[in-house]
Formats: structure tokens, sequence, C-alpha cells
């Protein structure tokens, strides 16, 4: 029976993405999924599978691992204030991303407690602390994946629905460790896990420069990449268990010091692959294993928490959608917080820690999970019923063009408005004047100063182009784009010196040059006629792109569904150039250089940039 409940779960774990994706079941998370086939599967269904030691252990290691990578998840960028920069919510007001989510989540909390001492009142449950974590609590993992598909992940909505979720699952972890200690009879050593953040912060600096040189010598056979991860995962997880706090925290901070040591994405979609392939899986289809709703309807004390804790889950949350309605659309605030009501990820390790130290019964503990699922089936299904794409959230680039010429009219109309926002600038009045009424977002600034450009949004894009008739104009725009922290700056110069142009190299800035340009294309004309006639057919494009899509990489050209109707010319790896086969395995962050017709083209840089 051991053997065949360990094969079931396995077989589960295959077939259960594969029944979703045959049937587009996309609004439902996969984790909610494996946790209602487990409760059908379990003892409250057929009771094909029951709970032994091996899948206990397996499930236990998923927990581990969940943690780990929901660690790796947070993107410690956008808590620094100059990468997490202001910017045009929805609404047309200025917001701060960081600012805003703080307000959200301190909201949260006081409603968490307050919803708390009512269930204490009104004599549902008596533990306060423990039902203030459980609703305080955010499923990052989910968040992440609704926003992912949506495409606004570096939206100002995305950043500040993304910062919330993650306060939403670091702060009730802390909590919980407070909570276990104290609860544990352990309050005295609660100083102690002062040790486990150390171990953290020296484990990450004695690896910083070691795992450089893993990266380097790291072979299919022995991938220290890999075994570095679980060597900081069991470290962590052992000083956990050994100074008192809970083993998730440790695997957590585990999972934070691997994202600090800045992994590739090969590594971290082996990871991901190693988790979500197996273990996680294994500890959502045990959850609902363990569910058992025969004996939670059995006992109505616990049955009636069921929809109290579903309406106190959505209600703790209510704080975030009204601090998103002073900075974005109505109908989207109410959709970004349903969403911060997803919690799953949080809510079954801390219910496994309450059952540990007999706070809670089993059967309110299936309560709580049962809750948990149905939100966790709600939220994002109210979220993309009801966020609304707006024109700035389907932009993936902001381009800021300084001078308005014959050159760079036609660009800004040519550039594909589902893929950059174009705003131009000029401060020649004539300029201004002829070109106002053929470009949609031309601004006249006064002077080209340092304030004057700032002040007009000019460094608040993903791109500056400074392309005035003054070489000294671009030269000085291109410094201070790149001083503001401008991703990518293009400055166009008739004539460059070897100074500047060694200068602008090691700055990162990229130099057009009109002289340079027309001699390409002239000896492609020549030497390529072909590509000549790709680069100015109006019918198809060429394009580049960078592959973030996960579900495209480790894949050869020849089997992707969409190579019959496009052409590779080359894929850029590194600093290597690689000749395309049909056999050239694509790997994460490469650079394809592709054309086709122009919509298909569209759609295949669509589906290869997707995060």
């Amino acid at each position: 029976m051991a053997q065949l409940s360990l094969f079931l779960v396995v077989l589960l774990a295959l077939v259960i993405p594969i029944f979703m994706a045959r049937f587009q079941i996309s609004n439902v998370p996969t984790a909610v999924a494996e946790i209602i086939v487990g409760i059908v599967m379990g003892s409250s269904g057929f009771n094909l599978i029951t709970s032994t030691h091996d899948l206990t252990f397996l499930s236990n290691l998923g927990v581990i691992l969940l943690m780990f990578l929901s660690g790796m998840e947070i993107d410690f960028d956008l808590l620094q204030r100059k990468n997490n920069p202001k910017g045009k919510s929805q609404a047309g007001k200025t917001v701060d991303p960081l600012k805003t989510a703080i307000t959200a989540f301190i909201g949260i909390v006081v409603m968490a407690f307050v919803l708390a001492y009512i269930l204490r009142l009104t004599g549902l449950f008596s533990e306060v602390m423990l039902a203030a974590i459980i609703l305080m609590t955010v499923a990052l993992g989910v968040v992440i994946a609704t926003l992912k598909e949506k495409n606004i992940l570096g939206r100002p909505i995305g950043q500040t629905i993304l910062l919330t979720a993650v306060l939403g699952e670091v702060i009730p972890l802390l909590l919980l460790t407070i909570y276990a200690s104290v609860n544990g009879g352990n309050a005295e050593q609660l100083w102690l896990i002062i040790l486990l953040f150390a171990a953290a912060i020296f484990l990450l600096r004695r690896f910083k420069q070691p795992y450089l040189w893993f990266a380097k010598i790291t072979k299919a056979t022995t991938q220290l990449d890999i075994r570095l991860a679980f060597f900081l995962i069991f470290a962590l997880v052992t000083v956990a268990e050994r100074v008192g706090a809970e083993n998730i925290l440790g695997a957590f901070l585990a999972g934070m010091v691997m994202k600090l040591l800045e992994p590739s994405e090969a590594t971290k979609d082996k990871l991901t692959s190693i988790g979500y392939g197996f273990f996680i899986p294994i500890f959502f289809i045990m959850t609902g294993v363990g569910l058992n709703l025969r004996s939670l309807f059995a006992h109505p004390s616990s049955l009636m928490l069921l929809p109290v804790w579903v309406i106190f889950l959505f209600i703790a949350k209510a704080p975030v959608v009204l601090t998103y309605m002073r900075y974005f659309q109505k109908k989207n605030a109410f959709a970004g917080g349903f969403l911060t009501a997803t919690t799953i990820t949080i809510v079954l390790p801390t219910l496994q820690v309450a059952r540990k130290l007999h706070a809670i019964t089993s059967t309110q503990s299936d309560a709580f999970i049962l809750a948990a699922v149905i939100v966790c089936i709600l939220s994002p299904i109210v979220f993309n019923s009801n966020f609304v794409l707006l024109p700035e959230d389907k932009i993936k680039e902001k381009v800021a063009i300084v001078g308005a010429n014959a050159v760079t009219v036609p660009v800004a109309h040519d550039l594909h408005a589902n893929w950059y926002s174009v705003k131009m600038f000029t401060d020649k009045k004539n300029q201004y004047k002829t070109y106002d009424s053929r470009v949609e977002n031309l601004t006249f600034l006064p002077n080209l100063d340092e304030e004057t450009l700032e002040k007009g949004g000019v460094f608040d894009g993903d791109i500056v182009v400074a392309a005035n008739r003054a070489d000294e104009d671009n030269i000085k725009i291109a410094r201070m784009a790149k001083e503001k922290g401008v991703n990518r700056v293009i400055a166009r110069l008739s004539e460059v010196d070897s100074k500047t142009l060694t200068e602008f190299n090691e700055k990162g800035i990229e130099v057009f040059n009109s002289t340079n340009v027309h001699a390409a294309l002239m000896r492609a004309m020549i030497e390529s006629p072909t590509v000549y006639r790709i680069m100015t057919n109006t019918k198809n494009i060429l394009y580049s792109v960078k592959v973030k899509n996960t579900h495209y990489t480790g894949r050869q050209l020849m089997d992707l569904e969409f190579i019959d109707q496009i052409t590779v010319s080359r894929i850029k790896r590194g600093d290597e150039w690689l000749i395309p086969r049909g056999a050239t395995e694509i790997e994460p962050e490469d650079i394809l250089v592709f054309s086709g017709e122009f919509k298909v083209a569209d759609r295949v840089r669509g589906l290869l940039s997707k995060e």
C-alpha cells in the first residue's frame, strides 16, 4: 500500500498540470489544484492514498524547498529607492511602489489583529497571534505568477502589488518564528535567532567570490551551483532548528542568500525544476490527502470557522484596496486587493507549526486550509476578470528622444506601439512649431540643463536618445542620462573622437553615427541584398529578443511551434555569436535575431520575452 501511495502521488504530480493545460484551466493555481486532487484521493474521498514514512519525508523536503524558492523570488532591487523610482500611476498620480506597499501592509496588520480579536470575542478561535499571522499572509508565488501572466511586473501597479506580497510573506514568517519560540517554551532563547541571521550573512560573504568560480567550473556531472544551493538550505535549516527557530525560516533565508549570490538563469531554472518538478507537488498533494473533511463536517464548531475564515481573509486585505485606490484606477485597485488575499504558501507551514505546538486542533487546521484553498481559487479569478490593461501597462519600454528632426520623427512613428511608449523633446522653437502637429507627445524645453531635463521627465524612461543637431548637446545629455541611472542611452554624433568613444564605451553609452550607418547599409546592399531587403521591407520586420520565457528554454529550435513562420539569423549567448541550426538548444538569456511577417514576428517576440 505504501508503494502504491507513492506511485499514485508521483503520477498525479505528472497528470495534474497536463490536465490543466489540456482543458486550459489557467485561473486556478496549480498548487490549489494539487490540494483539491489530494482531498479527492485521500481520506476525505476515495482513500486511495495514505500518509507513509516516505511521503512524509518527501513532503517535508517539499515545504523546505517551497520556502527556499520563495526566498529566491524576492527582488531586492525593488527595495532600494534608487532602483525603485517614482512613476506615474494609472490614475495619473505619482506613485512610490515601496511606500505604497508599506502603507497597504500596515493596514493589513491592523485589520488582521482586529479580526483576530473578533474571533476570540466570539469564541470561534482563541489564539489571537496565530489568527493574525494567518490573516496577514500573502502567497508570493501565486501573486508573481499572476502578475507575470498579465505582463505588468515592471509597471507601477505591478511593483506595488509585488512588494505588498513580499511583505506579506516575510513579516508573517518572522512573527511565526517569534510565536513558535514563545509558545514552545523557548522564549528565553529567542535572542539566539540573531545567530541564524548572522549565519546567513556569513554564508553570503563566504560564498560570494567562490560562487563565481563555481559557475565557471561546474559540469553536468558535478552541478556545483545546485550542490551549493542545497548546502545553504541544510546549513541554515540546521542552524534554525538548533537556535529554536522554525526550519522554514532557515530555508527562506537560504533562498534570500542564494538570490543575493546572483545565480544564472540556468541555475534558477534547475532549482525551480527540482522543487516544482518533484518535491513541492508532493507537499501540496499530501496536504490535501491529510485533510479530513468528514471529520470537519462532523464538528459544527470547526465547520463554522470555514465561511468566517473565507470572509475574514478577504476583509483583512480591504486596506490594500483603499490604499491602491488613491493611486490606481478603482477597478484595478479592487483587483489588486483581491489578488493579495491569496494565502497558501505560508499558511500551510504555519498550521504545521501550530499543530506541533497543539495550539489548534486538526479539524480547525482543516477548516483553515480549506478556506485558504477557496480564497486561492477565487482571488486570481476575480483579479483576471476585473484587471484592465491600460495602454501604459502594455508598454514594455519608455523611450525619450531629445531632438525633433527629419531623422527622429519617422523613427518615433515607426516604433511599435505595443513595445514602446515614445516621448519627444526639443529646445528649438522652430522645430516645435514644425513637428507639434505631427508628433503626439512632443514637449518644448526652454533649455537643456539638468534641472529642466529632469523636470520634463526625460530621465524617467528606459531608453534615452540624444539626437540633437549639436554633438556637444548630445554628449552632455548622454552623460547626464547615464548618471541618472537610465538603462540604455544612445547618442547621435556627427563626429566621434577616440577619447569620447572610449568614455562612452566604458559607461555603456551607445553611439549612432550617420556616416557609419549609411556605409553599413550600402555594404549590406552589395554583400547581402537579402538582409538589406529584410531591414527595409515594410511587410516583414527584423527583431532581436532576449529569451526570458522558460517554456521555450532547453528546447531545440526545430521543436518550436512557430519556427516555420520565422527565420532565425543569429543567436547571441553571452559574448559569443552562434550560427543557429535545427538542433540548437535555446538557453535562458539567449538573444535571438530573427525576421518574419510583421504580425507573426511581433507575436513571437511577445512569447519569447514573457517572464
